[in-house]
């Protein structure tokens, strides 16, 4: 049943070998990248070698149990264990999207409702951060741009991880089921006679990509130079601080005017860039690769509205999985864990079905 699981260890034992090399430590990009692919196959080779022991444990006890009927009650114990470990071993075993031991990209926008899904942008703003911190990530804001009444029209934040995490623990895998359409119902600051009002703020999500992920030659990239603006857009720098890229094959367009200097903005900006290039290469040779797609299902259209937060209800609902809760204000307090891994088991059935139904 596992017979791939061989070759995971002897990857992981290659790999133990090289983190053990001096000079793996002297190129940081490939040192992380062993040391990502480390952390990731650890939790399938120790459930594993205890899987492997257990069976032997269970022949031990049974062998015993003529002598010393403790010895029955112990087997049976072991061999509970035993299926407990099969089934983690299955789903360790389920090919999982590649970029879940990645930082995150998360931007969001203000759509439809002017200065009230501004507002609305603002407050998904503070839920993820509170969500963030409650994981102990980082977070660095990369841009910002803000309406006139507070809030965000658009906003862009880096999320990361300390040290190497866990599989399905990096920011990425929780965050990326957070991308689509985000919709707020409630009576506006502006509304004068308490009419209950909608709108809406658009989430994307994007595995922040490292250098080696994603190579772009500088003489693809058109980059403008203007002065940064406030809310109302006034001038708020009396340089041309701010960047504007434009990466002519794919025609993708990203600006930054956050940091006082040129640079700054150039840096964040290529940031961005690199993982949106990512994104799109990930999509479009999930979109060639017909078989490999269908290992690689999601739950989640993220062009279509995925949350509804009802302000008079307290009510929190997600369209995908059905998730409902009475509980939004503790929910936009950074109480996400729920509803992410809500949408993370519905995920991982679906792999689990499309790996049992082409086997």
């Amino acid at each position: 049943m596992f017979e791939a699981v061989q070759s995971l260890k002897a990857e992981y034992a290659e790999l133990e070998r090289q983190m053990s090399d001096p000079e793996l430590h002297s190129d940081q990009a490939n040192a992380r990248r062993v040391g990502k692919r480390y952390a990731g196959l650890a939790p399938v080779v120790r459930a594993y070698d205890e899987w492997l022991q257990t069976a032997d444990d269970i022949e031990a006890a049974k062998e015993l149990a003529d002598e010393d009927p403790a010895f029955a009650e112990e087997a049976v114990k072991l061999e509970a264990r035993r299926e407990e470990l099969t089934e983690k071993l299955r789903m360790l075993l389920v090919p999982r999207d590649p970029s879940d031991d990645k930082d995150a990209i998360l931007e969001i926008k203000a759509g439809e409702g002017g200065d009230e899904s501004a507002l609305f942008a603002g407050d998904l703003l503070k839920m993820y951060l509170k969500y963030a911190e409650s994981q102990h990530w980082k977070t660095e804001v990369l841009d910002s741009a803000e309406s006139d009444l507070g809030g965000y029209k658009s906003i862009t934040v880096a999320v990361k991880a300390k040290g190497t995490p866990e599989p399905g623990d990096a920011p990425y895998a929780k965050l990326k089921f957070e991308g689509g359409v985000h919709r707020v119902q409630r009576v506006p600051v502006t509304e004068s006679q308490g009419r209950i009002h909608t709108s809406a703020a658009g989430v994307l999500v994007l595995p922040e990509a490292e250098d080696v992920d994603v190579e772009i030659d500088q003489n693809d990239l058109r980059i403008d130079v203007f002065r940064s603006s406030g809310p109302g857009g006034q001038s708020v720098n009396t340089t041309d601080s701010a960047v504007r890229i434009t990466h002519l094959p794919t025609g993708i367009v990203v600006s930054m005017q956050n940091e006082k200097s040129q640079l700054q903005n150039r840096e964040q900006a290529m940031r961005v860039l690199r993982s949106r290039l990512l994104a799109a290469a990930q999509e479009a040779a999930d979109q060639e690769a017909s078989d490999a797609r269908r290992l690689q299902i999601r739950t989640v259209d993220r062009s279509e509205r995925v949350r509804t937060y009802n302000f008079p209800e307290n009510r929190f609902s997600d369209h995908r999985v059905g998730y409902k809760a009475h509980n939004l204000d503790a929910v936009l307090g950074g109480e996400l864990a729920p509803v992410i891994q809500a949408l993370t088991d519905a995920d991982m059935a679906a792999r689990l079905d499309a790996v049992e139904t082409h086997q």
